[in-house]
């Protein structure tokens, strides 16, 4: 069959020449032959050179995700094979696969993918046309992948209702890929037991990119009075507890969450310790410092406030608020772990704009370590949105 070939403009595909895998529709100068959404296109700078294969939708501003540099690449079962393949050894490698992200998009070298394997359930994700046409030969293939390892998968969940599937023409949706099976699943993670919820829990069910990141709070929480804030399924607090916390209260706005956080919480023998209630953590925080509230250790895990890079300058003022306000609530030499998990509140805006939070409250921050997220999440240089978490513990210390 003959491929559309995508010519781009002279002098643009910056993000592709530099090791990226998007083409804006901006950057393109025409598209030559037939093509439906979804199809396999050969791009070519403006001066015929060829730059390599991805697939195309013209719904959506980024025109083509690239899938290779080889413009000679056959995209057939072979090639996603070897794609899957080296996903699943990387993971091996690299981090504990008992419950793991699998497949990460871009960063995988398939973008507009995402496949989370929770114990023997994987929950797909796919936020692109073109892959949305693979989807269920990649999941064929993991499976057998896994199986080599013998690793059986007893069911297939997917959650492809994230908004940004709009932009690509397609409609939100959820469901089992094959057989049905229980939707709430079990999984251990850092010696803490956790019921997922893959059909209503958020994203994918459950945040796995902060797992050594909550493995590197239970040093500090070791007989601590602790407060984990934007608590979700309780992940953090848990941490504190299993680590032995004299006592640790859990917020979230969600009732949902706060329901299983409670329930995660009898599931691992800490319901005495480990405490939830549902909450506006930014009401909640000025009540508890009214109240003369101290903690030993306070965690923020809060959500992306800064969704899109018109909403910067309002995430900037959220996070610089809700950080002032945990200063004021910690110990003096009591610790603050810290996170964002937007990629457009780059490294240096969150630095900054956590300093001018401990500036405001006279605060002095001793940094004990600088995190990203887990490796099953590689970040892919060059590809910008594959590092988006940031995470800070510090020591708050009064200024002396």
């Amino acid at each position: 069959m003959g491929f559309a070939v995508v010519t781009l403009k002279k002098g643009e595909g910056r993000i592709l020449k530099s090791g990226g895998m998007w083409i804006f529709d901006n950057e393109v100068a025409s598209v030559m032959g037939e093509f439906t959404n979804g199809d396999i296109v050969l791009v070519r700078d403006f001066d015929g050179y060829p730059m390599g294969r991805g697939y195309i939708n013209n719904n959506s501003k980024i025109l083509v995700r690239l899938l290779t540099r080889n413009p000679d690449q056959e995209i057939n079962e072979e090639f996603f094979e070897k794609r899957v393949r080296d996903a699943w050894e990387y993971r091996k490698k690299v981090v504990d696969t008992s419950s793991c992200r699998v497949i990460f998009g871009e960063a995988d070298f398939l973008p507009g993918l995402v496949v989370d394997k929770f114990s023997d359930v994987l929950v797909v994700q796919s936020l692109a046309l073109g892959i949305d046409k693979w989807k269920l030969l990649i999941v064929d293939l993991l499976k057998k992948i896994l199986a080599e390892d013998g690793i059986t998968i007893r069911g297939v969940y997917e959650r492809s209702d994230a908004k940004v599937r709009k932009q690509e023409g397609m409609l939100p949706y959820k469901g089992f890929i094959g057989e049905e099976f229980p939707t709430d699943v079990e999984i251990v993670e850092n010696g803490v037991h956790y019921i997922v919820d893959v059909m209503n829990g958020q994203k994918t069910g459950f945040f796995l990119d902060q797992k050594y990141n909550r493995l590197a709070i239970q040093k500090l929480c070791k007989g601590a009075k602790v407060l984990d804030c934007f608590t979700h399924t309780g992940s953090f607090a848990l941490n504190a507890g299993i680590a032995g916390a004299s006592s640790v209260l859990g917020v979230d706005a969600s009732e949902l969450a706060v329901a299983q956080a409670t329930e995660n919480a009898a599931l691992n023998g800490l319901s005495d310790v480990v405490k939830f209630q549902c909450e506006d953590v930014f009401e909640l925080l000025p009540r508890l410092e009214e109240a003369g509230e101290k903690f030993d250790v306070v965690i923020l895990d809060p959500p992306a406030f800064a969704k899109s890079r018109n909403s910067v300058k309002n995430a900037t003022k959220g996070y610089r608020e809700i950080n002032l306000r945990a200063m004021k609530l910690v110990k003096d030499g009591g610790y603050l772990a810290t996170c964002s998990c937007s990629h457009f509140m780059t490294y240096e805006l969150f630095t900054q704009t956590i300093g001018q939070a401990a500036k405001n409250v006279h605060k002095r921050l001793r940094q004990v370590e600088y995190r990203t997220q887990a490796s099953d999440h590689p970040i892919l240089w060059s590809s910008d949105e594959s590092y988006y978490l940031k995470f800070y513990i510090f020591q708050v210390c009064n200024e002396l």
